[in-house]
């Protein structure tokens, strides 16, 4: 019984990683999201700059689940834009645009968000199954 129990909490362990690296990453894909159309507060500056997160493998109950090691600015180049008038224009009356595909981070959200689900029913199964066997151990 300690080493189904041990496998099962295993394994609820590292889901829960996921669960929290997962978050962490919608939480950043919203801020880019978020910051899709701004531009730099200073004539010629940089504007929001996409962010991407690093994932690495982290140890969780005797197994290997995953935690997000950092949070690294996309270096893809900036859009420009020809707005002479905007007061973030260069000389030249070009505007810099963050370097955020609303498409490619709308993707993303719905790729992390299953997988959150996927983590929470292996969350759930682990559960069940050691209800399951409790009560045939009942019995």
């Amino acid at each position: 019984m300690a080493e189904i129990r041990s496998q099962s909490a295993a394994a609820m362990a590292v889901a829960a990683s996921a669960l929290k690296a997962q978050q962490g990453r919608m939480r950043i894909i919203a801020e880019n999201i978020a910051n899709a159309n701004s531009t730099a507060r200073t004539a010629g500056g940089d504007p929001y700059r996409r962010q991407v997160p690093v994932f690495r493998p982290a140890k969780v109950e005797g197994a290997e689940g995953v935690a997000m090691a950092r949070v690294e600015g996309d270096q893809k180049d900036f859009k420009t834009e020809y707005d002479p008038g905007n007061p973030a224009a260069d000389a030249k009356g070009y505007v810099k645009l963050p370097n955020v595909d609303t498409l490619v981070e709308a993707l993303d959200m719905k790729e992390a968000q299953r997988a959150y689900e996927a983590n929470l029913n292996v969350i759930e199964t682990a559960r069940s199954m050691q209800s399951r066997t409790l009560d045939i151990l009942k019995k």
